[in-house]
């Protein structure tokens, strides 16, 4: 058992030190494609519309899909300029708004977006929404999930990639899976890791800039985002994040470089 339990360790290992996110540089742990997780993704999208009110024709709505798809030709844009056209490859691009209370909205693998309309009083305007899309479009770009679903498999002692895996234990590659898209008892905010949180705000702020929406809203946001939480349970937009003053201080050492891809557009 313990040499069985060393070679996945030392699997797992060699395999995060030859992976990275060709954004950040920030090296990741990936044993799943998109090809695998792509239709996982989709299916559960589908799942979470049919059992929601979807106000997408509406005009909050029609604003949502707006931002999005500014967003989305803004990322496509900077990864061609980048050299990574690759990593949209089998992306279906989809937002919709859900009636909902809470404050948050996500992004699942494939380029899925939910947005609810509990965020949209604290996004105020477009702006505010696309500081939101740009940071959820921002997870998928960097493969958070893949990289979550890679960490849970590993430490499943699941190694052979997801068809394998689901035909060894389908049960428990489901669970990996939901987990790692941020899927309980209810739809939830993406949990990822602080550094995963901050990795997706340098390039959320880097692809609303490149869409045409200023970055200098994204430090406001995210004070009326805390300004939401004081005295009570933080929105769950905000659970598992990097601290608020973390957060901020970042935005702002980071806009200047922003501040050159809004200007040119």
């Amino acid at each position: 058992m313990l040499k069985k339990i060393s070679a996945f360790l030392f699997l797992g290992l060699f395999i995060y030190s030859c992976a990275t996110v060709p954004l950040s540089g920030r090296r990741q742990l990936s044993i799943v494609s998109n090809a695998e997780v792509l239709p996982l993704s989709y299916d559960q999208y589908g799942q979470v519309l049919k059992e929601s009110k979807v106000l997408t024709n509406s005009a909050k709505g029609k604003q949502v899909v707006n931002v999005g798809r500014r967003i989305a030709e803004a990322v496509e844009k900077y990864l061609d300029d980048n050299g990574h056209p690759e990593i949209t490859d089998g992306f279906a691009w989809e937002f919709n708004l859900l009636e909902s209370d809470q404050v948050n909205a996500w992004c699942m693998p494939g380029g899925k977006v939910a947005f609810y309309t509990g965020i949209l009083p604290i996004c105020q305007d477009e702006t505010g929404i696309a500081v939101v899309m740009g940071h959820e479009v921002a997870h998928a770009i960097a493969n958070h999930a893949r990289e979550r679903m890679s960490q849970g498999m590993v430490a499943n002692g699941l190694m052979g990639g997801v068809q394998a895996a689901m035909g060894e234990n389908p049960n428990l590659t489901q669970t990996i899976f939901l987990q790692a898209v941020g899927f309980g008892g209810q739809v939830g905010m993406l949990k990822f890791s602080r550094d995963q949180e901050l990795e997706a705000d340098q390039l959320g702020l880097i692809f609303m800039a490149m869409a045409g929406y200023d970055p200098r809203e994204a430090p406001a946001f995210w004070q009326r985002m805390n300004a939401q939480s004081e005295g009570s349970r933080p929105p769950e937009f905000l659970s598992t994040h990097p601290g608020p003053e973390r957060r901020i201080d970042q935005l702002n050492e980071q806009m200047n470089d922003a501040l050159k891809y809004y200007e040119n557009q």
